[in-house]
């Protein structure tokens, strides 16, 4: 994080005097400062005979922090924010992209869970295909069983590119399988 020295010469009110009062209240970077209650700080402030300066050097900083970052949210507004804005990505599997609201959520953790043999990873390696290839996007899929198959993600491409191509059936049967887990 930036120290507030490197704020004194954007911003004159942020002075020696401020910085002393700071470091006397163990303030020496923005983080320190956010660190701290505010009003206890200001309660400080109005100890000083250069009261209304430091005030003013609080507000600046505060002034500063809020122009960094997008403003607060609450929860309503977060959700609100989220079912507007972000993107819903199909997994190439319709009852499962039913029971996720539409499918993959932007921003939003999805697990899979379900006994071995499940087809959890066959219906991962379904949506990567898919979100990369309608989004023409770069998907990472993190193997950590070390199974990857380049020959699974061109089987999923190739029906992608050739709808005609019956769908594989131990695809269909993992979505249904996962389906039914969830159902339960």
């Amino acid at each position: 994080m930036s120290s507030l020295k490197s704020l004194e010469s954007e911003y004159p009110i942020i002075d020696s005097n401020f910085h002393k009062f700071c470091a006397s209240h163990a303030i020496f970077t923005v983080e320190d400062f956010l660190l701290n209650d505010v009003y206890v700080l200001v309660a400080f402030a109005e100890c000083q005979s250069n009261s209304k300066e430091l005030k003013q050097g609080i507000t600046q900083v505060l002034s500063i922090i809020d122009s960094l970052h997008p403003p607060w949210m609450n929860g309503v507004d977060l959700l609100t924010d989220a079912q507007r804005n972000k993107q819903v990505l199909s997994t190439g599997c319709e009852g499962l992209d039913l029971l996720l609201g539409g499918g993959l959520h932007e921003g939003q953790l999805t697990e899979l869970v379900g006994p071995s043999s499940s087809g959890k990873t066959q219906v991962c390696l379904q949506a990567a295909t898919t979100i990369a290839y309608k989004c023409r996007a770069s998907v990472v899929f993190v193997d950590t069983c070390n199974s990857f198959s380049s020959r699974r993600i061109a089987d999923f491409v190739d029906r992608l590119l050739n709808p005609s191509l019956k769908q594989d059936f131990s695809f269909t049967y993992a979505c249904y399988r996962l389906s039914e887990n969830v159902l339960r």
